[in-house]
């Protein structure tokens, strides 16, 4: 039997802990400030938004889906402008809170891939072009 990505990552406690440290460094990197202005101040209910969704997503309980229903990240994500600019400062964000987790290197590079899929596909704006 093959461990799913939530298996991987440590179950329930590793989820919630890269989810942690995802908006910790989201919330402290000056580098990460154009994403940051599209959360709330209290970050309390995107964490656990997030939480719910990682959950599921990576192989564990479907708790988003059981307290909000389908996900519909796209529709979901629509009212906020989202250039590769912005999916790049979430994948920072990303990078740094899977660098931080005691995970193997082809565990890391596989959510590095899929996280990278998920960041472009929420990308609802153009970029700008140079003058």
């Amino acid at each position: 039997m093959n461990p799913t990505p939530y298996d991987q990552i440590g179950g329930d406690d590793g989820v919630r802990a890269l989810v942690d440290r995802f908006y910790g460094h989201m919330d402290t990197l000056p580098a990460a400030k154009e994403v940051r202005a599209m959360h709330p101040k209290n970050l309390d209910s995107s964490i656990e938004k997030l939480y719910e969704f990682l959950s599921g997503w990576l192989g564990g309980p479907q708790l988003y889906m059981q307290k909000r229903g389908h996900p519909r990240l796209r529709r979901r994500h629509m009212p906020f402008s989202i250039n590769t600019e912005g999916a790049r400062q979430w994948m920072m964000c990303m990078e740094r809170a899977l660098a931080d987790a005691d995970l193997s290197e082809p565990t890391r590079a596989m959510l590095l891939q899929r996280f990278e899929q998920v960041a472009n596909f929420m990308r609802n704006q153009p970029d700008e072009r140079p003058a």
